[in-house]
């Protein structure tokens, strides 16, 4: 092909692969051509094996088919910056094998990028560290895939499972939602034994087996909302609430999900937040931080607690 015709058919390809269809129409007037070219190009990448389905009618159009073979990305300056950045974090993430699975794929990047693009993604990778995020256990990739296509499925999950104390119980349950947080990954399931619902760390699943059995769960809570209010008061000794003299949107940008839940109040300018921790001092120090006013709720005990902080300020700024 000549390289204008070139030029257009990748174009024509990275268009396929940006959604999911495009009428002949919108194709011609991204590329600047008629509607018989986008129909010669089409052809053009047919014969080079790549599967593009057409189909008329209402909502028909061009659409790149799944083919044997997974054809090559065409990334702009922007989708590559964001893919390299992404890659990056996965490095340090929470997946079994993922590090070496992102180096070979920086590798592969950096081949194929032009010369331009390609000293701009070395920069950041060669100025860019990734912290390793504590002792959050890793879980295994395998079954994060099969219990992600479990719950688009509906279909229910048996596994092994240890419990905080160690104990370890067999679980049959029906997935609603994979949830992801700081360090670990979670699963919001229907517990068909204990009829109610329950979340999972992935970390402490074993012997997990996918049946043919279909989910009758009932309508199921927002997965995010429902594991982060579980993490966040679930694991710990002490339970609080206060209100803090600030806007709710303003409030969630001091605490991390697996922290703090914060809830509208009833007063304009105010939010209240819900939190745990095993050391009620500790939480008194970490809500003294705000700058904003606070107000204890509950427990009394924090109160106690913020009290005993405060003598120990006092002498300490003394």
């Amino acid at each position: 092909m000549a390289d204008g015709t070139t030029e257009r058919v990748l174009r024509l390809l990275g268009l396929l692969q940006e959604r999911r269809t495009w009428t002949g129409p919108e194709l011609a007037s991204e590329l600047g051509v008629t509607d018989r070219c986008v129909r010669r190009d089409v052809m053009r990448l047919r014969d080079l094996g790549y599967p593009v389905n057409a189909s008329q009618g209402v909502g028909g159009g061009y659409q790149l088919g799944a083919g044997t073979a997974l054809p090559p990305l065409l990334l702009d300056a922007d989708e590559a910056i964001a893919t390299t950045v992404s890659l990056l974090l996965a490095a340090g993430g929470t997946v079994t094998g993922a590090a070496d699975a992102t180096l070979r794929t920086l590798a592969k990047l950096d081949q194929v990028l032009p010369p331009r693009l390609r000293a701009e993604v070395r920069a950041i990778v060669d100025t860019t560290a990734t912290l390793d995020g504590g002792a959050g256990a890793t879980v295994d990739g395998g079954d994060l895939m099969r219990l992600a296509r479990a719950t688009r499925d509906r279909v229910r999950v048996r596994f092994a499972y240890a419990g905080g104390d160690g104990r370890r119980t067999e679980r049959d349950v029906e997935p609603s939602g994979l949830v992801a947080t700081g360090r670990r990954w979670y699963l919001l399931a229907w517990d068909t034994a204990r009829d109610d619902w329950r979340t999972f760390r992935l970390d402490r699943l074993t012997d997990l087996a996918v049946t043919t059995w279909t989910a009758g769960r009932p309508a199921h809570p927002d997965p995010a909302a429902y594991v982060q209010r579980t993490v966040t008061t679930a694991p710990y000794r002490h339970h609080a609430r206060v209100r803090l003299a600030l806007p709710p949107d303003e409030a969630r940008g001091l605490f991390t999900p697996g922290t703090a839940v914060v809830e509208p109040d009833p007063e304009p300018g105010w939010c209240q937040v819900v939190a745990g921790a095993d050391d009620l001092e500790w939480l008194a120090l970490r809500f003294a931080e705000v700058d904003a006013a606070v107000e204890v709720l509950e427990p009394d005990a924090l109160r106690t607690a913020a009290a005993r902080v405060a003598e120990r300020l006092r002498a300490m700024a003394g």
